[in-house]
């Protein structure tokens, strides 16, 4: 039995990509924080909070990038029968990963939010130094560096962290997101 028949939002999974220092953590919080104070019922998945626990004994090549993002798309459809709205920010590298998270849990389901930034916006953001890190050698395999990212061809919300402000940017995904929900 599905659980969603005890809220009164359907379950979606709202899928946060781009760049390591773009911003989805950033604006997949903000999105939280929004829809917990309008009463929905959600859950954030991290990429930092998954690799250090349920993905831990995953590296970052492609095989493992691919895994990991698998092992999500399944704990998503696992937290979306249980009627949450999933929050999910992962760099997602690959177009068919993604594709493929939408098909294991229902392409009626699934938000794309391509969070677009500059790869130089992006190392200026980089609190931990992993940008610098890669450049020197010292992290392989790392997206926008040595690993390539696959923008989405047509992501359901678009945003430019590099031009909008967080607010900017969240009313767009407030605004996809309450159409969808109205339909």
């Amino acid at each position: 039995m599905n659980s969603s028949s005890k809220f009164t939002h359907p379950s979606l999974l709202i899928w946060f990509t781009g760049l390591s220092g773009a911003g989805k953590t950033t604006l997949a919080s903000a999105l939280q924080r929004q829809l917990v104070s309008e009463n929905y019922w959600t859950y954030l998945l991290d990429g930092d909070k998954i690799r250090k626990g349920l993905n831990q004994d995953l590296g970052f090549s492609d095989q493992d990038r691919k895994e990991n993002i698998r092992r999500i798309a399944e704990v998503s459809k696992l937290m979306l029968d249980a009627g949450l709205i999933v929050i999910s920010a992962f760099i997602s590298p690959f177009r068919a990963d993604r594709k493929k998270v939408a098909e294991t849990v229902g392409i009626e389901n699934f938000i794309e939010v391509f969070v677009d930034c500059p790869l130089e916006i992006c190392e200026q953001r980089d609190v931990k130094g992993l940008y610098q890190k890669a450049r020197q050698g010292k992290i392989s395999n790392f997206t926008g560096i040595d690993s390539p990212y696959e923008s989405p061809n047509n992501p359901d919300i678009w945003v430019r962290t590099d031009l909008e402000t967080v607010e900017q940017s969240l009313q767009k995904i407030l605004l996809y997101f309450r159409n969808k929900i109205s339909l």
